[in-house]
């Protein structure tokens, strides 16, 4: 079990390595969301097919790098950064993040933490660190009782309990869907639609 700090994660990161790292919401197992093959590892680890986890980002223009629409970006900007995943098409370059899924879910997070460390990784492919039906890690021995050595590194955030996931929405037309409710309110989500249309 390679445990590391948050520095050390950036670097392992960029070179094409995966790990578990605590994210904005929940333990997360991770890889550079540009890097194709790291990101076959994650779901073959997770035994994940056809459920993309939330690509997460410091920016929009991180997401804009990956090469998501600019159209679809200015519609979403208005809801991050906070813990909210937007449904957004990633176009064909990017199928191997969806999964050759149409869509998938993105999300520009707001604590400062997660944050100041994507500004030196980029971009990250998510998934909660568990097995498929098991409830998330909230500590690094739960997340290497999941993995062990299946994964090349781990940072330990502490306790993580109780913390919700992020609230999924999707645009149809100008409309707004919640697909799933969160750490973030249906009643905000319609705060800031409206605080920014």
């Amino acid at each position: 079990m390679n445990v590391v700090n948050l520095d050390q994660a950036a670097q392992l990161l960029k070179s094409g390595k995966i790990g578990v790292i605590p994210t904005d919401t929940v333990y997360g197992l991770v890889a550079l969301a540009a890097n194709e093959l790291a990101v076959a590892r994650i779901y073959k680890v997770k035994n994940r097919v056809n459920k993309p986890g939330p690509t997460i980002a410091a920016s929009v223009d991180q997401l804009r790098d990956l090469g998501l629409l600019e159209s679809d970006l200015i519609k979403a900007a208005k809801f991050w950064p906070n813990p909210i995943s937007i449904v957004l098409k990633p176009g064909a370059n990017l199928a191997y993040l969806s999964q050759g899924l149409p869509d998938l879910p993105f999300r520009v997070v707001a604590n400062t933490k997660t944050s100041e460390f994507l500004q030196k990784t980029g971009a990250l492919a998510t998934t909660s660190a568990n097995a498929p039906g098991e409830p998330a890690a909230e500590n690094l021995q739960q997340a290497v009782d999941y993995f062990g050595d299946a994964v090349d590194f781990y940072v330990d955030g502490g306790e993580i309990s109780n913390a919700l996931p992020s609230t999924i929405i999707g645009f149809d037309g100008e409309n707004v869907k919640i697909y799933r409710e969160g750490a973030v309110t249906k009643q905000k989500i319609e705060s800031l639609k409206n605080a920014n249309s």
